[in-house]
Order: C-alpha cells, then structure tokens, then sequence
C-alpha cells in the first residue's frame, strides 16, 4: 500500500495491494545440472509495475509458489497443462525479460503478456470521484493480470472463506509444501518454491491433514468436489467471466466471493467485484460516501458507476489504504489443529 495512509493487514487490504521487494541480498542457487532454460522478451506497450500487477497472485509473505527478490524480479511456479513450470520476470528499462524452466515452460512463456496484463484496458475506466482519480494518476502501471489458471487460484479463495488472512495462508503454505513439488529451474537460495499439488494429488489427501493444517470439513470438501471436475472448471478460464463464474457455482461450497477471487485473477475480470467480504463493503463505503457500515447492497450502488470496470475501481480504492478507523477487536485467530 502506498500514500500516507496505514491500514491494518487484513485479507481484503492486501488483495487490493502490490508485492513488496525485499531490500536484502541473496546468491542464487545453481543446481549441479541446470535444466533447460527458456526465454522470452516483451515490450509491453503502455507503462507497466510489476509488483503491483503480480501482487494479487502471491498469497502471504511465505507463499511457495511466489517470491520476490532483491534484483526486482518476481518467481512463480505453476501448474500449467503442459506440467510443472517455473517463471522468472524481471523489467528491464520498458521490457520485460522472462525466463522459464520445467514442462510447462513454454506454456508460461506464451502466457507471459496476459500475465502481465495485455488483455486488460485501463482506459476503459473513467474515475468519478476524486479518490480514484488521484489513486489512478499515482499508479499508472496497474494492470488486471490474467493467469489462465483456474484451480492455483480457486484452492487459495477457497482456503480464505470466513477465517482470517495467516490462517489461510499458514493452509497453503502447509499443504503446497507437503504435497506439491519442487518447483523446476534454479529458483531462489532459501526460497523453497513449490509447485501446487494435481488434482488427483489434491484428492488423496486424507482428512487428518486438513485438519493439521487448519482446515475444517466445510472448505476440505468444497475443494475436493472442486477438483473432481478439475478440467471442466480450467475451461472456465476461456470463458467469458460471468459464464466462468456461473461454472465455478455450481459446485457446493464455491459462491460469489470465490467465484469473484478466483476470476479475477485467471480471467482478468475487471468487473468481477467481491461480495460477501467482511471488511470490503466498509472501505469502499467509508472511501466514496464517508459511510464506514456499508453493507453490499450500499457497495455495488456506489460502485454502479464503474459498471463494466467495478473491480479495478475497488482495487484502487484498496490502493489508497484509506479505510474507516478500527473500533472492533480483529478476527480472533482459530487454531483446528489443536483441537
């Protein structure tokens, strides 16, 4: 987050914010036998932030299949449909230079400019309150990025339902890490990167370990229904993103507020606006209308403007980190495990 503003980390604050680069520097790691590499160089033909388009991607500090490093570059590792794949950006002056290893290389090479925002046009969006324009002149570089990835952003908005942020983040990391596997290439020293698990994968994991991960029954069983029909929801990410939307509802367990997380970022849906969030309705409320008990229906009437474009108008309003004053205790965090 940017400006003179400091909200607390909630999920919902950092969802709207950008990836921070850490300061201190690390030697990469070369494997005896490096793999092959892959490469690829894009202009892209308006300003572009990387952090700040890739942020939405990265869930917590320690996610395994995201990090930044203190040359400016940002490592992924994905599950593409070619296999496992590890991605290097970096911008250089006004290019960006990648770098891919593993099966899904090229797959993520060839995705590289959706990545990183070419189906997006900001200049569909015209603010209309003085927030955003401000928050939009500030961030030039936002772009809506677009995996074409269903499940690697489905499981994690699954994860998130109705617990707090280092919950869901502390499941992720857990079951990435245990299940998944070593991301290919010579990723970061120290960074463990991991490819998420597959689906079958996804389906073998026996209930003990939800559990010892902080998952309850509820989300567990929303993702294994989810992974079941694992190809048809990836072909959601070719589908425009309301009918994506409607795909992904039809399994128990996935409503609007996943259906709107997970397309936002495999499909790049500018209007997929977030409903039933605890802490969303309040912000954009208190932000354009000074009205910090907002509910969703006070939310979308406010948002009504940006119809088309509704969620980078709430992402720049994140941005802004103007949110109302606590006056309530946070979220108490659960521990299942323990149990």
């Amino acid at each position: 987050m940017s400006s003179r503003f400091a909200p607390p980390s909630t999920r919902t604050t950092v969802r709207g914010g950008t990836t921070a680069i850490p300061k201190t520097r690390t030697r990469p790691t070369t494997p005896p036998r490096a793999p092959a590499e892959h490469h690829r160089t894009w202009t892209p033909p308006t300003p572009l932030d990387l952090p700040l388009t890739l942020g939405p991607l990265r869930r917590g500090p320690a996610d395994p299949t995201f990090r930044p490093t203190p040359d400016g570059a940002v490592w992924r590792a994905s599950r593409t449909p070619q296999g496992p794949g590890t991605l290097r950006v970096a911008a250089r002056g006004g290019a960006v230079e990648a770098q891919a290893w593993g099966p899904g290389a090229q797959w993520l090479l060839d995705g590289l400019p959706e990545l990183l925002g070419a189906a997006d046009d900001p200049s569909a969006f015209t603010p209309r309150h003085r927030l955003l324009a401000v928050a939009q002149r500030r961030r030039p570089g936002l772009r809506l990025t677009r995996t074409g990835l269903v499940l690697e952003s489905l499981i994690p908005s699954v994860l998130e339902q109705k617990v707090t942020t280092d919950e869901a983040y502390r499941a992720w990391r857990l079951l990435v890490r245990k299940y998944g596997e070593p991301a290919p290439g010579p990723t970061p020293e120290r960074a463990r990167m991991h490819v998420m698990p597959d689906a079958a994968t996804w389906a073998r994991i026996p209930s003990w370990e939800w559990h010892k991960a902080g998952v309850d029954n509820k989300r567990a069983s929303a993702i294994l229904r989810a992974v079941r029909v694992a190809r048809r929801l990836e072909e959601a990410a070719a589908m425009d993103p309301e009918a994506a939307r409607a795909r992904l509802e039809l399994i128990p367990g996935i409503g609007p507020w996943t259906s709107a997380e997970t397309v936002q970022r495999s499909n790049g849906a500018p209007d997929a606006v977030t409903v039933g969030d605890l802490h969303l309705p309040g912000i954009i409320g208190y932000a354009l209308a000074g009205e910090r008990d907002a509910d969703d229906a006070r939310m979308l009437e406010l948002l009504a403007p940006y119809e088309g474009q509704r969620h980078r108008a709430a992402r720049l309003i994140l941005l802004t980190g103007r949110t109302p004053p606590r006056r309530a205790p946070r979220m108490p965090v659960g521990n299942i495990a323990a149990l």
